[in-house]
């Protein structure tokens, strides 16, 4: 592609990695590691009919949103992985991108962040207007699989097929990468986000029990798993009753937990299969011998990798940190122009 554009005097490929995560956002600055780490989280206060004021981004809108939560209000300006709302989003780059402990590290940065594969021309248009108003001198766009492949330690140069599964906040990617290029990537509306939001409805429809957001997510993290017939542990948790609307407080099972999660689950090793199906054989054989690396916040579900494995009859390891993966392996390109020539995306 164009390595000249890009690859300054000292021969790195540029200064900061930027994963724009429907959760986080997470910032890795080359040769510190990552230096950011924040929810992708806005707090806000309604000034009028139509016009909002911004009081609080990330860490500190969190506390605010726990402290008053009548009168301030949520937004997540990353939806799916992909900028939802411009201008909160902006707001928040600017923010995260001004922290001292980021400003400091480069003044005009050159930016690499990683989108969803398959993000439309609009979309990566808006990630990279959003950067340059937040200071970014250049910014240059890969694909969030490539990222936490690079990040979990596959080789992706090699000829070799492997393949990679990231679940995230908003969606689940399942891709074959070889010769530093996705050959083919399955994608799942299935992230951590749809994990809560099924355990929430499980308990309202079957126990009669409203819990909140953090309640779910405490039970998916705690005792959730893949598996939901093995080694069943509890944890009691206090919700609402959804008949008398009085407070309630019950033990709940993780045989419960992972049956609400269960279909979800499921649309996650559907996507494997269609993905196997769709990739070349050669590279599939390669895949059989490599086996299948999770990354991403539900690769640490219990038993998730046991289940993939039971169900594909592939070798399935978790990356060694794979909340960070995608990061990591964003922090990695910022020193390897070669890599980054290969795989950024064009606009």
């Amino acid at each position: 592609m164009f390595s000249w554009f890009f690859k300054d005097e000292t021969g790195t490929a540029a200064d900061l990695y930027v994963d724009l995560g429907t959760a986080n956002t997470l910032i890795a600055a080359r040769g510190k590691g990552i230096i950011l780490n924040e929810p992708s989280l806005i707090a806000y206060q309604q000034t009028s009919p139509g016009k909002k004021r911004v009081i609080a981004v990330g860490n500190d809108a969190k506390e605010k949103l726990a402290n008053n939560p009548g009168s301030i209000f949520a937004q997540k300006p990353i939806r799916d992985g992909v900028i939802a709302d411009f201008e909160t989003s902006e707001v928040m780059l600017k923010h995260f991108l001004s922290q001292p402990g980021v400003k400091g590290a480069f003044s005009r940065p050159r930016v690499v962040v990683s989108l969803p594969y398959g993000v439309t021309e609009v979309e990566k248009k808006a990630v990279i207007e959003s950067c340059k108003a937040a200071g970014a001198k250049e910014v240059y766009l890969i694909d969030e699989p490539m990222a936490a492949a690079i990040g979990s330690g596959l080789n992706v140069k090699s000829a070799e097929g492997n393949m990679i599964i990231d679940i995230g906040g908003g969606t689940t990617e399942v891709a074959v990468i070889a010769l530093a290029d996705i050959v083919y990537c399955e994608a799942a509306r299935v992230g951590g986000h749809r994990l809560d939001d099924a355990i929430i409805d499980y308990f309202k429809k079957y126990k009669k029990l409203i819990i909140s957001d953090t309640t779910a997510e405490y039970l998916k993290v705690t005792i959730g798993t893949a598996v939901p017939k093995k080694d069943i542990r509890s944890v009691s948790i206090t919700g609402r009753d959804a008949d008398t609307g009085m407070n309630r407080t019950m033990e709940v099972s993780s045989e419960d937990v992972g049956l609400a999660m269960n279909g979800c689950i499921q649309e996650v090793i559907n996507a494997i299969h269609r993905a196997l199906e769709h990739t070349p054989p050669e590279l599939v054989s390669d895949i059989i011998e490599r086996g299948i690396t999770l990354a991403g916040g539900g690769a640490l579900i219990r038993d998730f990798d046991l289940r993939i494995q039971n169900e594909v009859r592939l070798q399935v390891r978790i990356a060694d940190d794979p909340l960070t993966a995608i990061a990591k392996g964003g922090e990695a390109v910022l020193s390897d122009p070669e890599l980054l020539d290969k795989i950024q995306l064009e606009v």
